[in-house]
């Protein structure tokens, strides 16, 4: 994967969150800038999502721990537990916003 590869997927990544935290019926908000997109709660715990573009990596750092996502078959994979991005971000969400919180992607 070329850098310009990895920051149009990245991006695309955050941008599908983004769009959909007005729409998912949790007391959400977000800030987004130069690579970083903080999910905010309710309680004022956070859900950081950084790239890592030396790395062609996507970090997630919620309020239990942290995970490193690389890009395996079109799929961000979590390269310490295998876990993919979506499912882990719809379970994170969900446990830290202590409703059921689901991220729709393509």
């Amino acid at each position: 994967m070329t850098d310009h590869e990895y920051h149009q997927l990245a991006e695309a990544l955050m941008l599908t969150i983004e769009e959909q935290i007005d729409d998912c019926g949790a007391d959400l908000d977000y800030e987004s800038a130069s690579g970083i997109l903080e999910i905010i709660f309710a309680d004022k715990s956070k859900i950081i999502i950084n790239k890592q573009a030396p790395l062609h990596q996507v970090w997630v750092a919620t309020k239990f721990n942290g995970h490193h996502f690389e890009l395996r078959d079109d799929k961000w994979i979590d390269n310490r537990s295998g876990a993919e991005f979506w499912q882990f971000m719809s379970d994170a969400a969900t446990r830290q916003a202590g409703q059921t919180i689901e991220w729709q992607h393509d």
